[in-house]
């Protein structure tokens, strides 16, 4: 049975995500910060019939959490065939570049990049010894430099100095490691699950957690002749998902 790890996903997209890898029958550990609401999000999905699930307490931001959840999913399986790092922060509103604290840009990137970085290195040994391991780096439109420059674009006004710059961070480190694993079986994409409706953004989203878990989910599940170190927004392009970064 192929397995997965997903970081955040004790609610919103992350479990939404975890639900649709376990119903193409996959075990799913529910990376959570508390093991308390992870567990809560297990008894969820076994409530529906979704057994092959459980909860790993994982801290994306403190490096002796991630550590140890490295060592207790290391005495659980040899192999790893899905990360998913999903866990993220918004930072809060407003953001203004002029006014934001460096204090605000620490928090953001602690998770949103570096977080990203701790967990990747500490998992990628375990991904190595699967036969087609895949990477989803859960990004977003708004770390796109072509799309935040562009007046035309939808969302060009709605700037966040510390998030924006978080997620094209995150962008160049998917194709950096991308570029450093294109001799390996390991495949790494960036994915927008678009603007959805979660305590993310105060529900003021248009987009469905269903959909988004849908989005995350297709590039885990790519076979040996999909993409790698490429960035897709369906929601910004319904067509091909590719979008420029």
């Amino acid at each position: 049975m192929k397995t997965a790890l997903i970081t955040g996903a004790n609610k919103s997209i992350g479990l939404e995500t975890a639900r649709q890898l376990l119903r193409h029958g996959y075990y799913v550990y529910l990376g959570s910060r508390s093991l308390e609401k992870g567990q809560q999000a297990v008894d969820l999905l076994n409530a529906e019939g979704l057994n092959q699930v459980e909860v790993i307490q994982l801290d994306v931001s403190d490096s002796d959490s991630v550590n140890a959840a490295r060592v207790a999913l290391g005495q659980k399986l040899d192999r790893l065939d899905v990360l998913i790092n999903n866990a993220g922060v918004s930072g809060g509103r407003p953001q203004s570049a002029l006014e934001a604290s460096i204090e605000q840009y620490r928090m953001v990137f602690e998770t949103n990049v570096f977080g990203v970085v701790r967990v990747t290195q500490a998992f990628i040994d375990l991904l190595r010894r699967a036969p087609e391991p895949r990477i989803v780096n859960v990004s977003s439109s708004q770390g796109s430099l072509t799309l935040a420059a562009d007046p035309g674009n939808v969302y060009y006004h709605h700037k966040g100095a510390v998030y924006q710059p978080s997620k094209s961070a995150l962008n160049m480190y998917t194709i950096a490691l991308a570029y450093e694993l294109r001799d390996t079986p390991i495949k790494v994409n960036a994915v927008d699950p678009g603007f959805v409706a979660t305590d993310f953004n105060n529900h003021r989203g248009t987009g469905t957690v269903q959909e988004a878990g849908a989005r995350i989910a297709k590039y885990a599940l790519i076979d040996s002749d999909g993409p790698t170190g490429q960035f897709f927004s369906e929601e910004y392009n319904p067509e091909t998902g590719a979008v420029p970064w």
